[in-house]
């Protein structure tokens, strides 16, 4: 399971403390399109306040859009962000409340017609949250369901007062405090459904709500409907049972066998007594409530039914699936129809008007005709066919060739997304990933920039990794996943303050060319640098100094407490971004964490307002950016020899051991052989224990010090005539001189 902020382990003293992680999400340049699968549709029509059809998508991405909806066009009016994992599902509830779930085990609640407010974090799911169900327009009732066999029904009031302070361990304010300065959404009661009649009553103190736990289900839930009124919800997944529920009572009435696989879809009519399901079986089914049986089944796909929507008279079902195929099936008749075939499996449908969109694990989202006002138009076109009753049946029409003629070959409109990241490799320098996406895209990031530094093309992966190989070794001070369809980086303490570069190296103009710049604490500073200021404004005060933390003594007192510190003394604490640390603001970041409560936010780095603090950030985060503190690393040093090439004429004097710091320059070992084996010129300023670069370590270079020595950062080349000097390690040219 994939998480983002890790939990602090209590189990045993003796063990060392993980603290929790800061991501950071690299955006593309169109912001405003998704970059991953669109698992969830939802449309909120024209009775809107402002008289226009909006389209959300929710995304794999773990972002939500808003789009405004015209004849031959979609435009993007609102990016929802606040999940840390995919979004799974979103239902619309009351006039303008969007509800979503993830798998980050949260609901969030907001508000649908503003610019990406959320209003309220519900946390009660123990796993993945794969499925919700919304009731009718004017009910407050929404169900959700998980990967933990729990489906929760969640009544909203809309007359209730704002909820202050909820029970932790169900509702959190406003995310965390990310997005929160738009209505809140009052909560009246929650009941829990996990899988028998059994009860179990809490009470949240604050309000005196009296949630409703019942256990039932034994495995995961992967689908979920409800009625017109809310008073009737069916719930399927893995057990491949359809289970109905009394959601007054939060009890189960009867279970429904007949699916051989997993349940992926459900829809209920508006008065609850009829359900369609559809299955990994491939089959879609027909249940009459009242009779407790199945009275129709459809073998019209060749693979698993992951989307189903009907038309409002439920006369007509449109399906969609792994096949990637979306069909339209009369259920009375049984007369079936291909409408459409992808690239891609479809995993949602939304009927608007007579027109339906289509989301699948692309991360574009297609409108096409459905004529859902009147489906025999479809019909009367020709290249129907009799949808089966059993799932062999339509496999072995798909065998014999006979595979039906879709009615329409392109869509009406498209809301292009950006190709996801399906590919990455770290480069040696460290800085730089190499990636390819979806549609076989090269390109070169920074990741302390955040932005794509060359765009190749549509080359080879493989051989542009070869190409880009550089002999150097820096130390691994982040990890990357593409698990959100773009790159995640992240941070770890100790590991991330692993890594020094010089700043001849990274190219920083003003800065002492042997000063040693931490990559970590830098790109921390990049990242926060918009936060600092606005930290800055709304104390009055600039950044603190070497030690010191304006309302930090919380941070002092855990970086005693957990481990020894150390001062970062080779760079001021004048909270200056240098060039290669700083992030686009067109189009920034995300930063993924998670401080001492309140669970894990997701939020832009241009959207920080300043006022986030210990409780918000993992404390090593801060005490790095404000204290200049970094955790204490290991004074290692590697042990090596200088070897002549054979073939030398230099003479060896004397036998002796170097050794390495963390890092060093190369040119210093130019000068130290120059100066000390070549020309035997011993310096004054050398010790009897050498340093050197932990890139050489292990390794055989030409030539073979005379005595021990040690390279020191600060001390100046020979001014003499130089001679020409090759130094080798591991048989590969690493300077010339």
């Amino acid at each position: 399971m994939h998480r983002v902020g890790s939990a602090s382990n209590g189990n045993s003293s003796t063990r060392p403390r993980k603290e929790k992680r800061l991501t950071y999400v690299l955006n593309d340049s169109d912001d405003t399109k998704h970059c991953a699968g669109i698992n969830c549709l939802a449309l909120l029509a024209s009775a809107a306040s402002d008289g226009s059809d909006y389209l959300f998508t929710g995304s794999r991405d773990g972002r939500l859009k808003r789009w405004l909806l015209d004849v031959d066009r979609a435009t993007c009016s609102a990016t929802f962000e606040s999940h840390v994992d995919w979004v799974n599902d979103a239902v619309l509830v009351g006039e303008s409340t969007l509800v979503s779930c993830s798998s980050d085990t949260t609901l969030k609640t907001w508000n649908a017609l503003s610019f990406g407010t959320c209003t309220r974090t519900l946390r009660q799911h123990s796993d993945y949250v794969t499925c919700l169900a919304a009731a009718g327009k004017n009910s407050n009732i929404v169900a959700s369901g998980g990967l933990g066999g729990e489906v929760f029904i969640w009544d909203i009031e809309a007359a209730v007062a704002p909820v202050s302070k909820c029970n932790d361990a169900m509702v959190d304010e406003s995310s965390n405090g990310v997005n929160g300065s738009g209505n809140l959404l009052p909560l009246t009661s929650l009941r829990t459904i996990n899988s028998s009649s059994n009860i179990s009553v809490h009470t949240t103190q604050t309000q005196g709500y009296t949630p409703i736990a019942a256990k039932g289900h034994k495995d995961s839930v992967y689908a979920l409907g409800m009625n017109e009124s809310g008073t009737i919800l069916v719930s399927g997944g893995t057990e491949k049972v359809v289970r109905v529920w009394d959601t007054r009572s939060g009890s189960k009435t009867l279970k429904l066998r007949g699916h051989t696989d997993n349940i992926r879809a459900l829809l209920l009519d508006s008065s609850g007594r009829y359900c369609l399901s559809g299955s990994s079986d491939s089959m879609i089914r027909l249940w009459d409530l009242g009779q407790q049986r199945c009275v129709h089944s459809y073998a019209v796909h060749t693979d698993s039914v992951w989307a189903l929507a009907s038309t409002p008279t439920f006369s007509h079902v449109y399906s969609g699936g792994r096949d990637f195929s979306l069909y339209l099936t009369d259920l009375q008749t049984r007369d079936s129809s291909l409408l459409c075939t992808g690239e891609h499996p479809i995993l949602q449908l939304a009927l608007n008007d007579d027109n339906i969109w289509v989301a699948s694990t692309d991360s574009s989202v297609h409108r096409w005709p459905a004529e859902a006002c009147n489906p025999q138009k479809i019909f009367q076109r020709g290249n129907s066919f009799l949808a089966g009753n059993l799932s062999f049946t339509r496999a072995r029409v798909s065998l014999e060739g006979s595979t039906p003629v879709p009615v329409y070959k392109e869509p009406t409109l498209t809301i292009l997304g950006t190709p996801a990241i399906v590919q990455h490799e770290v480069l040696n320098n460290k800085r730089h990933v190499l990636t390819k996406d979806a549609s076989g895209s090269v390109k070169l990031w920074e990741i302390t920039k955040g932005v794509v530094i060359e765009d190749y093309g549509k080359v080879s992966f493989d051989e542009k990794k070869e190409e880009l190989f550089e002999m150097v070794s820096i130390p691994a001070w982040f990890t990357v996943d593409t698990r959100l369809g773009s790159l995640s980086v992240h941070l770890d303490t100790p590991q991330c303050f692993s890594a020094e570069m010089y700043s001849a190296d990274l190219n920083i103009v003003g800065k002492p060319e042997d000063d040693k710049v931490n990559l970590a604490r830098e790109t921390l500073k990049g990242l926060l640098a918009h936060w600092l200021r606005k930290r800055k404004q709304r104390t009055g005060s600039p950044a603190p100094a070497n030690g010191e933390l304006s309302s930090g003594k919380d941070i002092a007192s855990r970086s005693l407490t957990h481990s020894r510190t150390e001062v970062d003394g080779s760079s001021e604490n004048d909270g200056m971004v240098y060039p290669p640390f700083e992030f686009s603001v067109t189009s920034p970041p995300s930063i993924i964490t998670e401080g001492t409560h309140g669970g894990p936010w997701r939020k832009k780095i241009t959207d920080l307002d300043g006022t986030k603090d210990e409780k918000d950030f993992p404390w090593w985060c801060l005490d790095c950016v404000l204290n200049n503190r970094l955790p204490p690393r290991e004074n290692t040093k590697c042990s090596f020899y200088l070897q002549p090439c054979e073939g030398s004429s230099v003479q060896i004097l004397t036998q002796g051991k170097l050794s390495a710091p963390r890092i060093l320059r190369i040119h210093k070992v130019i000068n130290y052989v120059i100066e000390k084996m070549v020309l035997d010129k011993p310096l004054d300023s050398l010790s009897a224990d050498g340093s050197f670069a932990p890139g050489l370590a292990g390794s055989q270079s030409q030539l073979q010090a005379v005595g021990d020595g040690s390279f020191r950062s600060g001390f100046k080349p020979w001014q003499k005539l130089r001679p020409s000097i090759e130094i080798l390690c591991n048989n590969q040219a690493s300077a010339v001189s």
